[in-house]
């Protein structure tokens, strides 16, 4: 073999290293197997690749079996943005009700809970937590999925999460640096720019990832952001004054920097897919997500060839890349030695939510006391209700980050607990003049999801409200908007939601198992 030939299968293992592709299937195409034999270091999980918990430990036992210390990431917030419960939707409360609780201790036993679980399914890292400060309410993609907007409270929860997550065997991974919470772009679609001054990014967007770095987290991802007030002209993940200046040298953060999907509109649009790749490595990024839409081995030989190029044309520096494949193996280390420290993984946990069928008792009891009830004038109609209700659930545009296939609302838990419940689904274009219409005589509950963003739902619950004043509203997103006579705020649209408000409003208690 020549030395020009020795040293592109080099190159091509090291790019291959810092890769993160996602695949399609339920257990490893053949492709995965075999570039986990040529120098492949990680993997990431969607909930196509999620069937249950002992589908899930087969399918990273199968990876392993090719590559003991691959690094297996998955995208499991344990909130509204879930991937592990996809199908049924999450049995714990997301990071807004964790955040409305404010109990650090909570957080972090929730984290524990959930990181048990992954462990024991064989997931080694989770793009979690998610540490933006939510301080514009009409952020269209993170709301629920941040602790609050409040930037001391976001990072004691932020540390909790973290280490909560890490103490049961899994890399976390704070997101979405340098945050993303002041924005009203959604960067799936386009470029958001965070306009703030230097100061008040310090103090607020960056404060809960410091504290992050500081509670140990083993990575951080970076958010494809503009933020003039530290490079004008390159988004965060292409940055280098933001990924080494900031990140590095100023908040001495030493392990892996992830990308955001490179596929996302916000980068690639503008860089082009493998440019996108490129400058990134190049700025200080150490492993690069791909594959939540280009999930394919033709798409990761073209990132890969695309990296190696880069390095021989002189615009990646070969010691730049190397430096990132070791820093992903060093992620591999730790992940392995967590795994050792915690006998029993690789096996379903006996209680862990998704490996028995059931939900997180923990979970459970953290959506409870998530639930906030506002009354306000007049007579306030009594809970429990007095009789099956109907349900008018309002549906606003789909959020990319949240599964299409995760279910949500209260129709569906009410029902099971209270016998003779209706309910029914309205979006923009399908909502009556008359929402109410299918209440007569009955109590009325109306489910919204940040209905402060929406006008045609907020004109929809003012024409009910107007029918029924005794109606009861349920929000199960940000709670910025409080109307009717009782309003009930869940902070979140998962499963341990919709069952902790059927239990209120039917008066029932569900026992572990649920």
């Amino acid at each position: 073999m020549s030395e020009r030939s020795e040293r592109d299968r080099h190159l091509a293992a090291l790019a291959a290293a810092v890769l993160q592709p996602g695949f399609v299937g339920t257990v490893p195409p053949a492709w995965i197997c075999r570039w986990l034999g040529e120098g492949l270091g990680s993997v990431v999980l969607f909930s196509r690749n999620v069937v249950d918990s002992p589908q899930v430990t087969a399918l990273t036992a199968a990876l392993r079996a090719e590559r003991p210390d691959v690094i297996v990431a998955i995208d499991e917030e344990a909130g509204d943005v879930t991937r592990i419960e996809s199908g049924r939707g999450s049995s714990r409360p997301g990071n807004l009700a964790l955040g409305a609780v404010d109990d650090p201790a909570l957080t972090e036993e929730v984290a524990r809970d959930l990181g048990v679980e992954l462990a024991a399914a064989g997931i080694t890292l989770n793009y979690a937590p998610d540490a933006d400060v939510n301080s514009n309410p009409d952020n269209p993609v993170i709301g629920v999925r941040s602790f609050g907007a409040e930037p001391s409270l976001v990072a004691r929860h932020t540390t909790a999460w973290v280490r909560g997550l890490q103490s049961g065997g899994v890399a976390a991974c704070a997101k979405h640096f340098p945050g993303h919470g002041d924005t009203r772009v959604d960067s799936h679609h386009d470029l958001p720019r965070i306009a703030a001054d230097r100061a008040r990014l310090h103090a607020v967007e960056l404060a809960p990832f410091r504290a992050a770095v500081a509670a140990g987290v083993q990575a951080v991802m970076t958010g494809h952001l503009l933020v003039p007030a530290l490079d004008p002209e390159l988004p965060a993940t292409l940055s280098g004054r933001i990924l080494g200046g900031l990140l590095r040298e100023e908040m001495g953060f030493d392990g892996v920097v992830v990308t955001d999907a490179v596929e996302m509109r916000a980068v690639a649009g503008r860089y082009g897919f493998a440019g996108a790749a490129v400058r990134a490595l190049a700025a200080g990024a150490d492993a690069v997500c791909v594959g939540g839409e280009h999930a394919d081995e033709e798409t990761a030989r073209y990132l890969r060839d695309a990296i190696v190029d880069a390095v021989l044309a002189g615009d990646l520096p070969e010691e730049r890349l190397a430096e990132a494949a070791k820093r992903v193996g060093q992620l591999a280390a730790w992940t392995v030695a967590a795994r050792t420290a915690r006998p029993g993984t690789g096996a379903p946990t006996v209680g862990a939510g998704t490996a028995a069928g059931v939900g997180s008792a923990v979970g459970l009891t953290a959506a409870r006391r998530a639930i906030r009830v506002t009354t306000s004038g007049g007579e306030a109609t009594a809970l429990p209700l007095t009789g099956p209700p109907h349900v008018v659930e309002f549906q606003p545009p789909h959020n990319i980050a949240i599964g299409s296939e995760t279910p949500w609302g209260v129709a569906a838990p009410l029902t099971a607990l209270v016998p003779g419940t209706t309910g029914v689904r309205y979006a923009e274009t399908t909502v009556p003049v008359d929402p109410a219409a299918g209440a007569a005589g009955r109590p009325l509950v109306l489910v919204v999801r940040d209905l402060h963003r929406h006008g045609w739902m907020r004109d929809a619950v003012g024409r009910a409200l107007a029918a029924r004043p005794d109606a009861v509203v349920v929000e199960l997103g940000v709670p910025a908007l409080i109307t009717g006579g009782v309003h009930i705020a869940t902070h979140g649209a998962t499963r341990a939601a919709g069952r902790a408000t059927a239990e209120l409003l039917g008066g029932a208690v569900v026992t572990p198992g649920w």
